[in-house]
């Protein structure tokens, strides 16, 4: 895949899984330089950053909350003075709090939705002033199969990532006329620290359901994200590609 010669690539919740597995697959497809964004695991973040570097891109580790309007324009601002420019944009950063509807708390659900919407809202609004002077851009959107399908104990969850959808289609028409391009990457099950935890018996329910038996790899969702960032997917915007080994089509 090409097209990330001199690009630059912000890639949010990247000190670990999807979003680790993202900005080393940019490096390694070319991208000059890969800033990754996380909440407050520096040893983390720095073990992403060395992988990137030896990826063979430059790298850089900013510490800032997502659901911080304020920290997601100071974030992209600072990017574009010290790289002078944002190529692309993958927004990956969010967090579950599972519980059901009748018990679900308050904060519980506005942490979810202040992480996972309206983060990547606030981060699309401040890329997108930098992405419209360069007449370019991309912008990924890391949604999930549960805002497709819905999940019985996650339903700010769902209701957070089925947003993001709606979202990544209405920016991608938005924008469409500036060159810059919007879609979303829907994972099923994969396998991460969040699914590490996951007892043998529910593991074993959960391949059941998934047509290719097996959970997915960060690598898998990964390279899904380079590839509609790149300029193979050129004629692609306000999509939402699965990659779910099936489970939900």
């Amino acid at each position: 895949m090409s097209g990330f010669k001199d690009k630059v690539v912000l890639v949010t919740g990247g000190s670990r899984g999807i979003g680790r597995a993202c900005a080393v697959a940019f490096a390694k497809a070319g991208a000059a330089t890969v800033v990754i964004s996380y909440a407050g695991n520096e040893a983390a973040a720095q073990e992403s950053v060395k992988l990137i570097q030896e990826a063979g891109a430059k790298a850089e580790a900013v510490k800032f909350d997502v659901a911080d309007t304020a920290a997601c324009a100071s974030a992209v601002e600072n990017i574009v003075k010290a790289h002078g420019r944002l190529d692309v944009l993958v927004n990956n950063a969010g967090v579950a709090v599972d519980g059901l509807v009748m018990r679900l708390k308050d904060e519980d659900w506005d942490k979810q939705l202040d992480t996972n919407l309206k983060g990547a809202f606030a981060l699309i609004r401040a890329a997108s002033r930098p992405m419209m002077k360069q007449r370019g851009g991309a912008i990924i959107n890391l949604t999930s199969i549960v805002g497709e399908s819905g999940n019985a104990g996650q339903a700010a969850y769902s209701a957070s990532k089925a947003g993001l959808i709606g979202l990544t289609k209405a920016v991608a028409k938005e924008l469409a006329s500036r060159n810059i391009r919007v879609n979303a990457v829907s994972p099923g099950f994969i396998g991460t620290d969040m699914t590490a935890g996951i007892n043998e018996e529910m593991r074993k329910r959960m391949i059941e359901g998934i047509p290719l038996a097996r959970l997915g790899t960060p690598e898998e969702v990964a390279n899904a994200v380079v590839f509609l960032a790149s300029d193979s997917a050129a004629y692609i915007t306000g999509e939402v590609l699965k990659v779910n080994g099936g489970m939900y089509m």
